[in-house]
C-alpha cells in the first residue's frame, strides 16, 4: 500500500505546499484519528493543507526568547519553508509522484517519495538566524506536538552537541515517542569522517549515515576532431554547446605546468578554454585554479583533479569539468603534442550504473557515540549524496556565472537527505506490520542491510577509498524489500532502555528526565541492550572479552530454525551458544549468547583511529532463505 493510512511527522525548515510533490491527486480522505492543524501565519493558511499535506505548525517561541525576531526577508513567521531543506526531506520521505523533474538537464525523470500514499505533517523548528538554527525548547514542543497529533513515524533531519541524554532534546522527544509506538528516524550529522563525531546516538532512535548512489552529472569532453574524448564530472546548469573552441595549457618554468595564480598570460588565454593540471607538490587545489581562470578572462576550463567527486552540483557555477588525474595525463599529453589544439565540451549528462556504489559518504559522521558507546552507531547506511527532491522556488539555489537560479526541485547531499530515506521505510513496514515495534522495525533493516558494493566488494569509504568498517556504515546499506520479511528480529522493550540507562549510571532524576516516568527501579541494570549489533569496547589489555546475551523473535508466519554463522577475522574469537535456535510458530522467542574475544597482539588494525576489527554473526535459516545477519565490532572507548 505504499504506506497508506500512515502519517509522518517532519521536523525542519517548514514546507512549501504549493509543490507538486505535495499535491493530494488520488488520495483517500484524511484519516480519522488524525488530531493536527495547519496554522495561520505569514503566507500559510489552512488552505494550503490537503489530504498529503495534513498538518503544518511552527514553533519558535523558544528562538524569539533568545532574540531572534523573524521578518519576511529572512524566514517566515510560519510553516512556509524559506530555505528549502524541509521541503526536500519531506518529499523525500513521502512525496507524491510527479513526472518530467530535472535539475537543469541533470537527472531527469520522475520524482517520488519512498512512502507515496503517507501523509505528511510538518514541523517547523528551525529557523534562519544568520544560520539556519533552532531552540532546544522548540524541538522539545514540536516533537511533543507530533505526538499529540497522531503521527506514527518522525523524521529528524537535525541534531544538537552530543550531551548526556537528559540534556539532549531529541533523546528525550524520542523517548516520549517510543512510548507511543512512534518510529524516530534521525540523521546521523555532518561530521565525518573521523570518529566519535555521531549525533543522534540515543539506542531507541535510529542513526541514520549517508552513502552515494549509482549516479553521477558528467559533461563529454572531446579534443579537436575526436582523437580523444573523454567523460568527466560537471553539473553546469546550462545547456551550452562548446564547439572547437582554442585550449590553452601553459607550459615550461612560467607555469610550471599548473593554473596557479599569476602563472597564465591573460592576453594569451581570454576567451579560450584553459586545462589545469593537477599539482600535488605544492598543493594548489581545484577551487584555487578556479580563481586563475577567472583572473584571466578563461571561457571555461577542464581541471585535472582527484578532488572531483567531492564537489557538489551546486559548485559548477562556471562551465568546467573535472577530469580523473588518469585522464587528465591523456588530456595533457594530446594538447603538448598538439599545435592549436581544440576542445568540444557537451555538458547535461546524467549517468547511470557509476562504480562502485554506495559509497559511505566523506562526510557523514562515524562512530563510535561518546555518550552511549556500547551501542553500535550508526545503524544504517541510507542514500545521501546527490539526492533528488522538492525545493522552495523563493530564493536562488544555483548559480550561473553572477546570476542565481530558482528551482522547485533540487540536489542536496548530507545526512538530512539519507534520514527520511528510513523513515519512509519504516513508514512502508509500519503499515505492512502494525503490531511490530519501533525497535524491531529496526532490526529489520538492520539485519537485512547489504554491506557489498554494486562490484561485489565490501562497501568502501569514499574519503579514503578502502573498505568502510560497522563505523562508518552501521549495518549496512538499507534493502527495504528484504526488510519486509526479516526471518527473526530482535525486540527491545521500554523496560530494557531502562535497564540500560541504568547500567550507564545515570541517576534516577535523570532517568525520569529522559523517560518521563518514575515508576522504574534499577535492580536490572545492563549495558547490554537487545540491539541487532555488537560492539566490544577494547581497554589497554591485549585480549578483551565479553559475552553479549540476546533474544530473537520469530516474526515468520511458520516454525523455523536456523544456525550460526560467523565471519571475524583471526584477531577476533567469536561463539555463539547454542550455535542452532528453532522457533516453534509465528512469534515465539529463542535466546543465544555470544562471546567475543580479542586479541590485540594478532590484530592486524585497519587504517583508523578507533577500530580494532570486526566481523558478522548470520543466522540462516536450515531448509529456509532468511539470513539474519549482525555486524560485531571492536572499537577503542572514546
Amino acid at each position: 500500500g505504499f504506506g497508506d493510512d500512515m502519517i509522518i511527522g517532519v521536523l525542519d525548515t517548514g514546507i512549501w505546499p504549493e509543490n507538486e510533490s505535495f499535491n493530494d491527486d488520488g488520495m483517500p480522505p484524511v484519516p480519522a484519528r488524525w488530531h493536527g492543524i495547519c496554522e495561520t501565519g505569514t503566507e500559510f493558511n489552512p488552505s494550503h493543507c490537503n489530504r498529503k499535506l495534513i498538518g503544518a505548525r511552527s514553533f519558535s517561541k523558544g528562538m524569539k526568547q533568545q532574540g531572534l525576531n523573524i521578518s519576511k526577508t529572512d524566514d517566515y513567521d510560519s510553516p512556509r519553508d524559506y530555505m528549502g531543506h524541509g521541503s526536500h526531506t519531506s518529499s523525500t520521505a513521502a512525496g507524491n509522484q510527479v513526472q518530467y523533474i530535472d535539475y537543469f538537464g541533470y537527472a531527469g525523470g520522475t520524482s517520488i517519495g519512498i512512502a507515496p500514499r503517507a501523509r505528511l505533517a510538518m514541523y517547523k523548528v528551525l529557523f534562519f538566524n544568520n544560520s539556519y538554527d533552532a531552540a532546544a525548547t522548540d524541538v522539545l514542543a514540536g516533537m511533543d506536538q507530533a505526538i499529540e497529533d497522531g503521527v506514527d513515524v518522525m523524521s529528524l533531519s537535525l541534531s544538537f552537541y552530543e550531551t548526556p541524554f537528559d540534556g539532549n532534546p531529541i533523546a528525550g522527544g524520542a523517548f516520549a515517542a517510543l512510548k507511543k509506538g512512534i518510529f524516530v528516524a534521525c540523521s546521523a550529522g555532518n561530521a565525518g569522517p573521523h570518529a566519535y563525531t555521531i549525533h543522534n546516538g540515543a539506542p531507541w532512535i535510529t542513526t541514520v549515515g549517508a552513502g552515494t548512489i549509482d549516479r553521477d552529472f558528467a559533461a563529454q569532453v572531446t579534443f579537436g576532431d575526436g582523437a580523444l574524448s573523454i567523460f568527466g564530472r560537471s553539473a553546469y546548469p546550462e545547456n551550452l554547446l562548446v564547439s572547437r573552441v582554442p585550449i590553452y595549457y601553459g607550459h615550461g618554468n612560467r607555469t610550471k605546468e599548473i593554473c596557479n595564480y599569476y602563472s597564465l598570460d591573460p592576453e594569451e588565454v581570454a576567451g579560450k578554454y584553459i586545462f589545469c593540471d593537477l599539482d600535488l607538490d605544492t598543493g594548489i587545489t581545484m577551487y584555487q585554479q578556479l580563481g586563475e581562470m577567472d583572473r584571466v578572462g578563461a571561457a571555461g576550463a577542464i581541471f585535472s583533479s582527484d578532488i572531483g567527486q567531492f564537489v557538489q552540483p551546486q559548485e559548477y557555477f562556471k562551465p568546467f569539468v573535472s577530469v580523473i588525474p588518469k585522464d587528465g595525463d591523456l588530456i595533457k599529453n594530446f594538447i603538448t603534442k598538439s599545435r592549436n589544439a581544440t576542445v568540444s565540451i557537451k555538458f547535461l549528462i546524467t549517468q547511470l550504473g557509476i562504480t562502485p556504489a554506495p559509497q559511505v559518504a566523506y562526510f557523514s559522521s562515524r562512530g563510535p557515540d561518546r555518550k552511549s558507546p556500547w551501542i553500535l552507531k550508526p545503524d544504517i547506511l541510507a542514500p545521501g549524496v546527490n539526492i533528488l527532491a522538492a525545493w522552495a522556488p523563493n530564493r536562488g539555489f544555483a548559480s550561473i556565472r553572477d546570476d542565481l537560479l530558482l528551482t522547485d526541485y533540487a540536489i542536496v547531499s548530507g545526512t538530512s537527505m539519507s534520514c527520511p530515506h528510513i523513515a519512509g521505510t519504516a513508514t512502508l513496514l509500519k503499515a505492512a506490520h502494525p503490531d511490530w515495534s519501533s525497535a524491531a522495525i529496526r532490526s529489520a533493516m538492520m539485519t537485512t542491510a547489504y554491506v557489498t558494493d554494486n562490484k561485489n566488494g565490501q562497501i568502501i569509504d569514499m574519503n579514503s577509498g578502502v573498505a568502510a568498517t560497522p563505523l562508518d556504515f552501521g549495518a549496512g546499506h538499507v534493502n527495504p524489500n528484504k526488510a519486509l520479511d526479516p526471518g527473526l528480529v530482535y525486540d527491545i522493550q521500554v523496560e530494557d532502555y531502562i535497564n540500560y540507562l541504568c547500567g550507564l549510571n545515570y541517576t534516577t532524576s535523570q532517568i525520569k528526565i529522559i523517560t518521563g516516568t518514575s515508576k522504574f527501579t534499577c535492580d536490572q541494570a545492563s549495558i547490554d541492550l537487545n540491539y541487532p549489533s555488537f560492539i566490544l569496547l577494547l581497554n589497554n589489555t591485549n585480549t578483551t572479552t565479553f559475552t553479549f546475551k540476546r533474544v530473537l523473535t520469530n516474526v515468520a508466519e511458520s516454525s523455523s530454525a536456523y544456525h550460526a554463522v560467523v565471519n571475524a577475522p583471526a584477531s577476533m574469537t567469536v561463539i555463539a551458544h547454542p550455535s542452532t535456535i528453532s522457533f516453534a510458530g509465528k512469534y515465539s522467542k529463542a535466546e543465544f549468547s555470544l562471546t567475543v574475544s580479542i586479541n590485540l597482539g594478532h590484530a592486524t588494525l585497519p587504517q583508523s583511529d578507533y577500530i580494532g576489527n570486526y566481523g558478522f554473526l548470520s543466522w540462516y535459516e536450515i531448509g529456509g532463505e532468511h539470513v539474519v545477519k549482525s555486524p560485531i565490532v571492536s572499537a577503542f572507548a572514546p
